[in-house]
């Protein structure tokens, strides 16, 4: 073990897109050809730069090692595969030639090549963050590959600041990844750790000669009980890798983070045990861990300001977790976030637009390093130094309880007179046969799952019309203009159920928050969703109602511009939940039964306006799954009620659609019948169908849409590719369940590859129509 010395007070990652989303313009710029790599290069360069001179301002770094380097261009898991080689044989042509990967074949390997596929995407652990899933066989040949890390070290050793470099660990990296097409059946990816523990190795010693005296390896996996792997054997792999990772003679200081949740016991245990310097650990979603052997020589990172929502929190039951973690008997102890902040925005003070009592109660990630440095000197220099800082944040948080908005006695009063049967719809066959009578569908019908491409002359508009330079009539004709030319584009398609495009609306969950009391919006709030894209989390304060229709008169339109059944698009209430930052003064189920509420009477007024099939997306349902089964079947049972809350108000001939995303579906799949909606899509193309084998196994008997086509990649499937997909579905599930359409909303593409698409889309269909007319 090293002698290198923990500073008091950290965090494990901050905002990497730029308070301006530099990163984003930058990336997109080089990718639209207008910025070669060295620009690129430059422009990330001088964003690392901008973040270390604001962490050092806020107070960081002073002490050396405090200020982590989480840079990533796309996706910290993408680094951490790239850094040792782990990246599928479909892309080794790309490499240099002396094996190393170079950036071209980094962004490749996210976004797709070709008739190259991207590596899948799937959520991060519960977050709305999308990483990339890395593919690992018997034949991944290990190297260390880049030198990136190491160049981004000595680029902050140049400026003067030590930085503490931020690596996936080798556990998560394994147990994230999935197998390659090549490995044998039931081949366990972790089963690599002996193999690549020698290339960690090598990586830290790089960082080592770069300058680096301490490294943080984040190791999520070992709080999860959600992952295919069992908690005790990720708990064992974590002992072999830190035995042989802190033996090593040439390394930094290592800092093992397992955020997100409590550490298992016995991963709390190896990692006690382990050579290794310092542990991290969620103190805001975990408790206090018992004291067990090993922990004399070590410090531990107490994770106890929420880096994942946005209230200023209570600093007072903060100290005190510290003080407890104190009495382990580490060597030390550290005040920490309980994630990296790349979950938050930036800075309150961005945003002059908020109600100024409402900013009083936020803490955003410059507002977080405040709280750590404030609690970090503490620590050095007692309690009765930060006296200031626990009683101010006492006072905001009283004054949040009592101001006017956050309980409202009609909202509460609604909720709480609702009975069994408000959650309950008529049974599916009675409303499959009313559907089945009035929507007149062929088999295999086409749709879309609800936004088309906001093109930049959408986003003109709307920023014209924020600015007063459009008045409120102009730019609604300009969006009735957006509709007419939307749904003649789907007609000239052939696809069967349309949509209206939804180019009102800035984003599926601010739109409605814009709406609905009880919600607040950003200006500037930005937070990375994956790669360049980036959402603004609306702040979900008080008490939820709705004060008028939101969506009904666009849907309203486009029905009466055409003969076919129009889908009105509503986004569910776990997903509304998911996406904001959600007040945690009360239990989550309490406040989505109140947006369910809200749903509910948008679904009547829709269904009065003569639309006759409705889509609720609940992309979210997944993701919000707690990590540790013991609390899942609770958080199971209140989501499904939301959404059930929401849809059973609507009548048997109303066909109700929902849509999930990029997410590991097997475990919730008894959920996703339980909503009860007649139709569901799933994101499926870029796991090439696999959901589809759990949709068969499963027995699910409703309608279903596994995707065919991935939105998140620019490629453009060829019909036979999409065909492939389809003929898989209609081989494993009834012909009669099967529906066509895309993984997501085409909010993020273009208009050429969109059409393109989508025309290869539905010829897909046609196809696959005849075979199966051919086989009765």
């Amino acid at each position: 073990m090293t002698t290198a010395t923990f500073p008091d007070g950290t965090i494990l990652g901050y905002p990497r897109i730029g308070r301006d989303r530099e990163l984003k313009r930058a990336v997109e710029a080089h990718w639209a050809g207008s910025l070669d790599e060295a620009g690129l290069e430059s422009a990330a360069a001088d964003l690392r730069r901008a973040t270390r001179a604001r962490l050092v301002e806020l107070g960081l770094g002073r002490v050396d090692s405090a200020v982590p380097e989480s840079f990533s261009f796309y996706d910290q898991v993408l680094d951490a595969a790239v850094a040792v080689g782990a990246l599928p044989a479909r892309f080794a042509d790309l490499r240099d030639d002396d094996g190393g990967i170079p950036l071209s074949a980094y962004f490749a390997a996210a976004r797709g090549d070709g008739d190259r596929p991207p590596l899948e995407m799937t959520k991060w652990f519960d977050t709305n963050y999308h990483y990339l899933v890395p593919e690992i066989g018997p034949e991944t040949a290990f190297a260390l590959s880049t030198d990136r890390f190491a160049r981004q070290v000595a680029e902050a050793k140049a400026d003067g600041v030590t930085v503490r470099p931020v690596v996936v660990g080798p556990v998560t990296l394994l147990a994230l990844a999935k197998a390659t097409d090549a490995a044998p059946e039931g081949f366990d990816p972790l089963s690599r750790l002996e193999d690549l523990l020698p290339v960690y190795r090598d990586l830290l010693a790089t960082l080592r000669a770069a300058g680096a005296e301490w490294v943080q390896l984040d190791e999520p996996a070992l709080v999860s009980e959600s992952l295919p792997t069992t908690p005790q054997r990720l708990a064992e792999a974590a002992a072999r890798a830190y035995t042989v990772l802190g033996s090593a003679a040439d390394r930094p200081a290592i800092l093992v983070a397992a955020g997100y949740a409590q550490l298992s016991p016995s991963a709390w245990a190896a990692l006690a045990a382990a050579p290794i310097e310092a542990i991290a650990v969620d103190l805001h979603r975990g408790a206090v861990p018992p004291a067990v052997d090993g922990l004399e020589g070590k410090t531990l990172v107490g994770g106890i300001i929420d880096g994942r929502n946005v209230w200023r929190g209570d600093l007072d039951a903060a100290w005190e977790r510290l003080v407890a973690l104190r009495n382990l008997g580490a060597a030390a102890v550290a005040a920490g976030t309980s994630t990296s902040l790349q979950h938050v925005p930036h800075d309150v003070s961005d945003e002059s637009g908020l109600d100024p009592r409402l900013a009083s109660w936020l803490a955003f990630a410059d507002q977080k390093v405040g709280q750590v440095v404030a609690l970090a000197r503490g620590l050095s220099q007692g309690r009765a130094a930060i006296d200031d800082d626990l009683r101010a944040a006492s006072q905001a948080l009283t004054d949040r309880r009592s101001a006017p908005g956050v309980r409202d006695g009609a909202v509460r009063s609604r909720a709480g007179g609702l009975t069994p049967g408000d959650y309950r719809r008529v049974p599916a066959r009675e409303r499959e046969q009313a559907q089945t009578a009035a929507l007149g569908l062929p088999v295999l019908p086409t749709t879309t799952i609800g936004s088309f491409p906001q093109t930049p002359e959408i986003r003109r508009a709307r920023a014209a019309h924020a600015a007063g330079r459009l008045d409120g009539e102009q730019y609604r004709e300009f969006l009735r203009d957006e509709i007419r030319q939307v749904i003649a584009l789907q007609e000239q398609l052939e696809l069967d159920v349309l949509v209206h495009g939804e180019a009102e609306r800035n984003d599926m969950v601010q739109y409605f928050a814009e709406n609905l009391d009880g919600f607040a919006v950003t200006r500037n709030g930005w937070v990375q969703s994956y790669g360049s894209r980036a959402t603004r989390p609306s702040i979900l304060w008080g008490d939820v109602a709705r004060p008028a229709p939101i969506t009904v008169a666009w849907s309203a339109y486009a029905q009466k511009l055409t003969a076919k059944h129009v889908k009105g698009m509503l986004t569910g209430p776990v997903t509304i939940l998911a996406w904001s930052f959600v007040r945690d003064d009360q239990p989550l189920a309490e406040t989505a039964d109140q947006v369910a509420l809200a749903l509910r009477d948008e679904i009547a007024d829709l269904e009065a306006a003569g639309l006759r099939i409705v889509q609720v997306d609940e992309p979210a349902l997944r993701e919000l799954l707690p990590l540790k089964t013991a609390d899942q079947a609770a958080y199971l049972d209140w989501s499904v009620a939301a959404f059930r809350l929401a849809t059973a108000g609507a009548a048997p001939a109303t066909q109700v659609h929902t849509h999930l995303c990029y997410s590991e579906f097997a475990v919730v799949i008894e959920a996703i019948a339980a909503l009860d909606a007649d139709v569901t899509s799933i994101e499926a193309a870029r796991s090439r169908g696999e959901v589809i084998a759990d949709i068969r196994n499963s027995g699910f008997a409703r309608g279903v849409g596994p995707g065919v086509y991935d939105i998140h990649s620019p490629r453009v499937p060829s019909t036979d590719e999409i065909a492939a997909l389809l003929r898989r579905a209609v081989d494993e599930l009834p012909v009669g369940q099967v529906w066509v359409n895309p993984d997501c909303g085409l909010k993020t593409r273009g208009y050429d590859e969109t059409v393109r698409s989508l025309g290869n889309l539905v010829a897909a269909a046609h196809a696959v129509r005849e075979e199966v007319a051919a086989r009765v």
